[in-house]
C-alpha cells in the first residue's frame, strides 16, 4: 500500500471512524504526501482513532496536515515514527477530545512536547511512552498536571513512588 492506494480507499469511505494504516499490517509506505492527501477526505473530521504506527516515511509536516483536521480524535498511535514537538503542538491544539496516545519509541519528542500535550488535552487518560528519551522528572511533572493520567509502561514510574 502506498500514498495513492490508501488515499483512493479513504476518499470514498464517508462513514469511516477508525483509520489504521501501520507499516506492519499492509507494509504501508505512506509519506507526508499521502497524509496530506488523506487530510482532504471528508471522513477525517469524524475519525475517533488513527494509527500511523511505524510509518517512518512521515514527518511533522504530514502529521500536522492530517491531525489538524482530525478534530474528533480520541485515540492516536504514532509510535515508531520520527515526529518531534512540532507534531505534539498540532495534536495539543487540534485534538481536545484525545484520550489515549501511543508515543512508543518517539525519540525526538521532548519534555516540552509532552507537557504541552497534557496541559492542552484535558481529557487525556493514557500515554504510552515506552522508549522515549525524557527524564523521569518529566513524567512526575505530567502527573502533577493530571494526577489520573496513566503513563505506560508502569515500570517507568516505579522508582518515583
Amino acid at each position: 500500500m502506498d500514498d495513492e492506494s490508501v488515499t483512493r480507499l479513504v476518499l470514498h469511505a464517508y462513514g469511516l471512524k477508525e483509520l489504521c494504516i501501520p507499516r506492519s499490517c499492509w507494509g504501508c509506505q505512506i509519506t507526508d504526501h499521502g497524509l496530506d492527501q488523506l487530510s482532504k477526505a471528508k471522513c477525517i473530521s469524524n475519525l475517533v482513532s488513527i494509527s500511523l504506527w511505524g510509518l517512518t516515511g512521515i514527518t511533522d509536516k504530514g502529521v500536522g496536515q492530517l491531525i489538524s483536521r482530525a478534530t474528533s480524535l480520541q485515540h492516536l498511535n504514532i509510535g515508531g515514527t520520527f515526529i518531534t514537538d512540532a507534531s505534539m503542538s498540532v495534536i495539543a491544539d487540534s485534538c481536545p477530545h484525545l484520550k489515549t496516545i501511543v508515543l512508543w519509541g518517539c525519540h525526538h519528542v521532548t519534555e516540552d512536547g509532552l507537557t504541552l500535550l497534557v496541559n492542552k488535552c484535558r481529557k487525556l487518560e493514557s500515554i504510552n511512552a515506552w522508549g522515549m528519551r525524557v527524564p523521569l522528572d518529566c513524567f512526575i511533572g505530567l502527573l502533577t498536571i493530571s494526577p489520573a493520567l496513566k503513563i505506560l509502561p508502569k515500570e517507568m514510574l516505579l522508582g518515583a513512588e
